[in-house]
């Protein structure tokens, strides 16, 4: 049952959330387009597009980036001034358990964490898709090549090499590929001067080409100038996408990464990031709540001011430690799930202290 106290909290939480992250989306998306208005107007953006296609798919984008720190502000916000207002001393002076009082804060950051996950793992990757494709016909180019020297495994025992690849023609120069057997053995070898995409077909069309064919000690050479054959290979495979996880969902990314794995691609580390981020930031919401009702549950001289200031600072130091732990991971060699989950780890380790030395 929820009492009279439990929805005079929970509204106040959410309230002050969601009021607070509007007011700073306006802020935000002011500042967003003085930056990119000179970009709009020389491309033609129409007034339409910016609006419904950008900026009505940048607010939940937004409202996810940044909850946990407007469900640290909050919380701060609120409660500190509950408590200045010496409320929070007359619930508790009713009987009223300081574990109790803790229900209502679980229950409406759980509410948020719950929309943190959906938002970053089955909306915003669909409305990212539209922001990206505005952003790549009128702001800038999100695709890049992956450079020198390709390798991919595109089935069991077959290996494909390119030394590079050019996205406007689909054409691969100095294309290879090679089949072993299961001991590793070398079996068939094909090097080709290059190879261009047929996107009718769904072919390559390898040209200037010779082939070993190994049989033991037997080998078998052969040559020409034009042969079509069909791999799984896929221009997209050789070309990458600025932040492209941005637009897979939960189950996109998971797949993604799988097949990258099998194809012994280098670049699945910061997916793994991504992945794990995904679900860490949802926890981050209840952790950041019990430090904060902690922190300001408490009456001090300074009032509210003292207690911002605090929870700022906590909160930019998560961020930072956060940011550290993601550059270690994709550079460093730390494990996608510690780099993921040692904030929330080390934050835990904070709310518990600060818990037990709240007023209780």
């Amino acid at each position: 049952m929820f009492t009279k106290i439990d929805k005079y909290i929970i509204k106040k939480f959410l309230g002050t959330f969601f009021y607070s992250i509007a007011l700073l989306a306006g802020v935000i998306i002011v500042f967003d387009l003085s930056e990119k208005i000179q970009d709009l107007l020389e491309n033609h953006a129409p007034i339409s597009e910016i609006i419904f296609d950008y900026y009505f798919n940048f607010i939940p984008y937004f409202i996810n980036l940044f909850s946990y720190l407007f469900v640290f502000i909050s919380v701060i916000y609120f409660t500190s001034k509950m408590a200045t207002n010496t409320e929070i001393i007359a619930i508790l002076s009713s009987g009223v358990s300081f574990r109790r009082l803790l229900r209502p804060y679980f229950i409406a950051a759980f509410l948020l964490a719950v929309l943190s996950f959906v938002l970053a793992n089955f909306v915003i990757p669909h409305t990212n898709i539209k922001m990206r494709d505005f952003e790549q016909k009128y702001i800038s180019n999100l695709n890049l090549d992956r450079g020198h020297n390709i390798h991919f495994q595109v089935s069991n025992n077959n290996f494909v090499y390119v030394e590079r690849y050019d996205p406007k023609t689909y054409t691969a120069r100095r294309f290879s590929m090679e089949k072993f057997d299961d001991s590793g053995t070398l079996l068939y070898k094909l090097n080709s001067r290059e190879a261009v995409y047929d996107t009718i077909k769904t072919t390559w069309e390898i040209k200037d080409y010779y082939i070993r064919e190994i049989d033991g000690f037997k080998e078998k050479f052969s040559k020409g100038t034009s042969i079509d054959t069909a791999i799984n290979l896929h221009p997209k495979d050789l070309v990458l996408i600025k932040e492209d996880f941005k637009v897979m969902d939960f189950f996109e990314i998971n797949q993604f990464i799988k097949d990258q794995q099998m194809k012994g691609a280098g670049n699945v580390v910061e997916y793994q990031v991504e992945q794990q981020k995904r679900l860490a930031f949802p926890f981050a919401a209840l952790i950041l709540t019990v430090i904060g009702v902690s922190l300001s549950s408490r009456k001090i001289r300074g009032g509210m001011g003292m207690h911002l200031g605090l929870g700022i600072g906590l909160t930019f130091l998560y961020i930072l430690f956060m940011q550290f732990a993601t550059v270690f991971s994709v550079y460093g060699g730390l494990s996608p799930f510690f780099a993921a989950w040692i904030p929330n780890i080390v934050f835990s380790v904070i709310a518990l202290v600060l818990l037990k030395q709240a007023p209780k």
